[in-house]
């Protein structure tokens, strides 16, 4: 999990703000499923972790239209759904301009700093990470998490980075 968020901040330090986003919105899916029985996420364990944890990046964006908006952005590679409270969301890059455009109401679009935005997911993951890291449901549920291994996955690959 940490190195998914240190990914995240690496992506934005290097302008790559697609993947940072796109990572940014799985937080709320992972933690959700992490920190449930069954370790599988849903719809509404991704609103109720934002709304417990990432509410304060921006009034305006409630965990129900962050996971529409995540729906939109991973299976249809759209900033609009006809279901959300805003026809679109708008990012303004950081390097854009001096001034920061952050958690605006724009007509019926919702302006959000990426930059924000992002590193509020991370640090709301790392939040819940406090909280829930050292429990047995944390790490059972953890184990199946997609991981890097530096040295290999025995007895698959040996001597070589896998991710899996």
């Amino acid at each position: 999990m940490k190195d998914l968020l240190d990914q995240i901040e690496s992506a934005l330090d290097a302008n790559l703000y697609f993947l940072a986003l796109a990572g940014s919105l799985l937080i709320p899916d992972i933690c959700g499923a992490a920190g449930s029985k069954n370790g599988r996420s849903s719809r509404e364990k991704y609103i109720n972790w934002f709304a417990k944890y990432a509410s304060n990046i921006c009034p305006f964006l409630s965990g129900e239209d962050c996971w529409r908006f995540r729906c939109s952005l991973l299976h249809q590679g759209s900033s609009q759904d006809e279901r959300s409270s805003y026809c679109r969301v708008l990012f303004i890059e950081p390097t854009a301009t001096t001034n920061v455009f952050h958690c605006n109401v724009l007509n019926d679009a919702l302006n959000i700093d990426i930059r924000i935005f992002c590193l509020g997911m991370v640090a709301a993951a790392r939040r819940w990470l406090g909280e829930v890291e050292g429990t047995e449901l944390f790490k059972r549920n953890m184990r199946k998490f997609m991981q890097r291994y530096p040295n290999g996955l025995a007895p698959y690959i040996v001597g070589v980075p896998v991710i899996s």
